[in-house]
Formats: C-alpha cells, sequence, structure tokens
C-alpha cells in the first residue's frame, strides 16, 4: 500500500536510523532500499541549506515525541533539488515510548515557484507604486516638519509601537510608511488597515483571519491582515473607530503577539511592528469609556504629532511645486509658472482638509490648465467660511470641554464633593464612577475644595 502512496514515504528508527522508504522514495532519490539504508545519515538528500533548520527541528520533534511539518529541498536522482512538504508522525508502544518515525513528503514545487514568481511581481509592483506615488515624499522644511522627520529618524531602527496622530489629510500613512521603509523591516510587507472603513462585524475577521465555517459564507479558511504582515509592519489606521470587543483582541496581539483566527482554537504567533494611527482625541475617548486605557498606554510608546498645513504655510509652495510637476506629467502638459497671485491665495488658505484638500484642488487646477502658467479658480477658496469654520473647528473642543468642566463640578458641589453613592456626583451625572474619576483626573479638577464632610 505505501508503494502506491503519492508521497515519498520514509519509516526511522527513534534515534533517526534508516529502516524503510517505499517505491516513490528510492525512485526519486536514484537508490535501491540498500543503498538508502547505508548512505551517510538522514540528511543524505537534504539541501545543504535546510539541513541545519530540519536537524534542528527533528531534535525539538524527538525530545516531545510532536508531530508537525516542515518545507525543505531534496535532492534526486538526477542531482537537482525539488521542494517538498515533510509531515513527521511518531509511533509509540504502550509506555509512550517512541518506536518508530513516519515521514511522508508531498511535491510543492510548483507552489513554490508560483509564491516566489508572486513575490517577485509584488517587489515589481511596489517598485512602480514607489514611483508613481509621493510615500517616501514628505515634502517639506518648516521647522514643525523637520521635527517630525528628526523623531521619524530616530524611532524608525526600532521595533517601538508608534502612534501617529493628526488632523484629517495631514499625512498619516505617509509618516508610517516612511517609518517603515527606515526600518529593518524595510523588505517585508507594509499592511495598512483602515479601521473605519471595515464594518464592526468583519473587522475581526479582517485582521485577524477565520477558518471555513466559521460564520455564514465563511466557505474556506482565511489569512488575516496580521499573518500577512509577518515580519513585516502593520499600520491601523483609524484604530479610535473599533469596537470594545476588537480592542481586547488587539490588546492581547500587542501584549503576548499571539492571537486566534475567527472560529480556530489554535494560538498563532506573529512577529511584526505595530503603527496606529487616528485623528481622534483618545485622551477623551478614554474618559468616556470609549477607548481602553491600557491599550491606549500600549500603542503610545512613540506618540508622533503631524502638524496641519495651517502650521507649516511655508512648505506650500513646495508642495504647490510638487503636486502640479506630478500632476502636469500625468496629464502629459507642459506646465512652466506659477501665477503670483494664485500662490498668494493659496498660503493664505487655512486648508481645513489640510495637504489631502491641497492635492485634490492642484490636480483639478492642472485638468482645467490650458496654458503653461499654472491657476485656479478663486471661487473654490473663500477665504472667509473656511477661515471661520476652521476657529470653531479649533474652539468647538475647548468649548466642550470647560462646559464639561463646569457640568462636573457643579455636580462635585450638589453632592459634596462625593464621587460614588447614591448620592454621589456621578449618580447625579449619570456616569459609571470610574468614567467620572477619569474625567477629574484629566480636566485637573480637585474634588477636595469641594467637599464639606471631612470623611467623605
Amino acid at each position: 500500500m505505501l508503494d502506491f502512496a503519492p508521497q515519498l514515504i520514509s519509516v526511522y528508527g527513534p534515534n533517526g536510523q534508516r529502516l524503510y522508504a517505499n517505491r516513490l522514495t528510492l525512485e526519486y532519490a536514484g537508490l535501491n532500499i540498500d543503498e538508502w539504508r547505508q548512505s551517510e545519515g538522514r540528511g543524505a538528500i537534504i539541501h545543504p541549506d535546510d539541513r541545519e533548520r530540519e536537524l534542528a527541528y527533528f531534535a525539538r520533534a524527538r525530545s516531545d515525541g510532536s508531530a508537525g511539518q516542515l518545507e525543505l529541498r531534496l535532492r534526486g536522482g538526477d542531482g537537482s533539488y525539488r521542494w517538498f512538504l515533510a509531515r513527521y508522525n511518531s509511533v509509540r508502544d504502550k509506555n509512550g515510548q517512541i518506536l518508530r518515525w513516519h515521514v511522508s513528503c508531498t511535491d510543492i514545487e510548483d507552489r513554490k515557484r508560483a509564491e516566489d514568481r508572486l513575490q517577485q511581481e509584488n517587489v515589481a509592483l511596489r517598485e512602480e507604486i514607489d514611483k508613481a506615488s509621493m510615500f517616501e515624499e514628505i515634502v517639506g522644511t518648516s521647522p514643525s516638519l523637520q521635527t517630525v522627520l528628526s523623531r521619524i529618524s530616530k524611532v524608525a531602527p526600532t521595533d517601538s509601537t508608534v502612534l501617529v496622530t493628526g488632523e484629517t489629510g495631514t499625512g498619516k500613512e505617509l509618516v508610517a510608511r516612511a517609518i517603515h521603509r527606515r526600518s529593518h523591516r524595510a523588505s517585508r510587507a507594509f499592511v495598512s488597515v483602515n479601521c473605519a472603513a471595515i464594518p464592526r462585524d468583519l473587522i475581526a475577521s479582517e485582521l485577524f483571519g477565520h477558518e471555513k465555517g466559521a460564520f455564514t459564507g465563511a466557505m474556506q479558511r482565511r489569512l488575516g491582515r496580521f499573518e500577512l504582515a509577518e515580519g513585516g509592519t502593520i499600520f491601523l489606521d483609524e484604530v479610535g473607530e473599533l469596537s470594545v470587543d476588537t480592542q481586547v483582541a488587539l490588546l492581547r496581539v500587542l501584549q503576548e503577539r499571539e492571537f486566534e483566527r475567527v472560529g480556530g482554537r489554535q494560538p498563532i504567533h506573529v512577529d511584526v511592528r505595530f503603527i496606529a494611527a487616528t485623528n481622534r482625541d483618545l485622551k477623551t475617548a478614554v474618559a468616556s469609556g470609549n477607548f481602553r486605557e491600557d491599550l491606549y498606554y500600549r500603542l503610545n510608546v512613540f506618540p508622533l504629532e503631524v502638524p496641519p498645513l495651517r502650521e507649516r504655510r511655508s512648505d506650500i509652495p513646495l508642495l504647490v511645486e510638487y503636486f502640479i510637476d506630478r500632476y502636469a506629467r500625468k496629464a502629459g502638459k507642459n506646465i512652466k509658472h506659477l501665477n503670483k497671485k494664485t500662490l498668494h491665495l493659496l498660503q493664505s488658505y487655512p486648508w481645513p482638509g489640510n495637504i489631502r484638500e491641497l492635492q485634490n484642488v492642484i490636480e483639478r487646477s492642472v485638468i482645467l490648465c490650458d496654458t503653461d502658467v499654472f491657476s485656479i479658480d478663486e471661487s473654490w477658496l473663500p477665504l472667509s467660511l473656511p477661515a471661520t469654520e476652521s476657529k470653531r473647528h479649533i474652539e468647538l473642543p475647548r468649548r466642550l470641554e470647560a462646559q464639561e468642566k463646569n457640568m462636573i463640578e457643579e455636580a462635585l458641589e450638589a453632592s459634596g464633593g462625593r464621587v460614588f453613592g447614591p448620592a454621589g456626583a456621578a449618580a447625579k451625572l449619570g456616569v459609571p464612577r470610574s468614567t467620572l474619576e477619569s474625567k477629574i483626573k484629566l480636566l485637573r479638577i480637585d474634588k477636595n475644595r469641594f467637599k464639606t464632610d471631612p470623611e467623605g
């Protein structure tokens, strides 16, 4: 029966001595059974680059008797090597002592070639993307941007978790890619996940993968983003939008570097570098109970804030020149000059949408430009309304914070400084005690000054 099996099958003694090989194994190696038994050691036909790995694996298997599998290259009778998936299984006596090792090898040469070809195509695609985009092109010389670049150069060579904050459109993913490119993981994958763009009931499957039959529609096993990022970097954009359940699972990955696929029971170890980004105020989210405090501190190992465009106006001429050149070449146009009035208008606008808004305006203008002088329609950048809206955008959080502080202080005063209990400030405000304590700490409120009862 073993001679008719489509795999290379061999049997070894408890210490690795050769006992038996099926017909397909002998035909592949170009040996008869006696020659196979007398050849030098188990690693005689294993590729030199794989021998040490196979010996170490077999030594571990012998120590605990566990079954497992290993990919390695085996030499055929013609001297060429092919990739095989070797599966190791032990046979024990009633006392648990190992009597035999059965090893079956399945030919996976075609699969490995396809993987290598796909990897080469991915490398070529990444190189093409690099040429066509500004992933490494963080444009600007302003002091605020140079501070960010300096911090990038310091944290990139490490494996520290980075939390990138900043308003929408400031280029947080650009910063994350720059960190990856300057790290020792640069040759491996950079996997980006927009947590806000994935439905909450699918985010766990997207991040951690799922097993076949884990839920309706799971027709086959699917690898998650963490497995795809193995050895590289995973970038979690809009991390503040994650549900509490997903935050718990993410915290486990950060702490233990392992996870389980949805519907799976086998822990999967992962070696990735974490970079997260958000335009939300996570401290406020923690205080309100919408974001786990322990996860926030795990992510906030190395905070990096990207300044808004209004704080780096000196970079606008460089950015405008960069985008004009980029989109003019793409549109096949030759734009040589920039209207001074247009440049002044661009530098005067507050850019609530930051660099992304500037990029869109430049692209639209290049499409409509019919001469070699670049200009924009002034109606696209009304100075009064956006400036007012921008100011409101800045002032609103301050107003809300002041209003929240007043409400808490009034509740503390009415409760005599008590936080918990039926007559406490937490009960009056209708919030959990822990949440109120966090807010008091965050807003720097001295609750002792409201106490009327020394023992309260």
